[in-house]
């Protein structure tokens, strides 16, 4: 392992300056990648277990109220966005409907359901936005990568014949840093590629698995909201 391991680094070394810029920029996507990886993966399970116990809260509440004051306690939840934002608009509806109503029926009243779920609608497109940020870097990271492999493995085959007509020979010793420069640089570009492409994978199937739940808990707030308020 350790021989290996001085081999690679001298390798990278006696790498001409093209290969080293290569590999510094595949580095440098492969570690934006990781790091990215590592923090979706946390505010992905964060977001769901806080969901998990929003819902839980809002089921058992007998109030959009009481509902508002654990708000706080799971603000990582998407559903959290969409409560506020559908709460909002039915409460300015119906402090609007008391200087309608007749004083002596007591109930709150909503005029429009269509509003309520406008404001669903647009606080879900805020929460996915924020769920989706900097998965385009993952794309970008697998799709750019290996172009960005094969041209240095491009350029490292140059070097080899570049070797061959300095030299006048076709033997190992004349190619082999030229081709060791392109399977390197081949090889850096699919490391970095294959991790963000699951990755990126990965988290879409999340992404829409939240948008499902943000649907089903519209839903649900909009029955609530016509079986009290209308």
């Amino acid at each position: 392992m350790e021989t290996g391991g001085t081999n690679i680094v001298q390798l990278f070394l006696s790498a001409g300056w093209t290969a080293k810029a290569v590999l510094a920029i595949l580095g440098v996507f492969s570690l934006a990648s990781w790091a990215i990886i590592l923090g979706k993966t946390w505010s992905f399970s964060r977001a769901e277990n806080q969901s998990r116990r929003f819902v839980q809260n809002f089921r058992k509440s007998r109030k959009f109220a009481d509902v508002l004051g654990v708000c706080d306690q799971h603000e990582a939840s998407p559903l959290v966005g969409l409560f506020r934002a559908g709460y909002t608009e039915l409460d300015q509806q119906v402090k609007a409907g008391r200087d309608v109503a007749p004083a002596d029926t007591g109930r709150l009243f909503v005029k429009s359901l269509p509003a309520i779920e406008r404001a669903l609608e647009r606080a879900a497109g805020v929460e996915t936005a924020r769920l989706t940020s900097r998965l385009a870097f993952l794309a970008t990271t697998a799709s750019a990568t290996p172009f960005i492999g094969l041209f240095g493995t491009v350029w490292g085959i140059l070097t080899s014949f570049r070797a061959i007509g300095m030299t006048g020979s076709t033997s190992i010793v004349a190619v082999a840093p030229g081709i060791a420069e392109a399977l390197v640089n081949t090889a850096a570009g699919l490391v970095a590629a294959v991790p963000a492409l699951i990755a990126y994978n990965y988290f879409n199937a999340r992404v829409r698995a939240a948008r499902s739940e943000m649907r089903d808990f519209a839903l649900e707030f909009l029955n609530l909201a016509e079986r009290h308020f209308t």
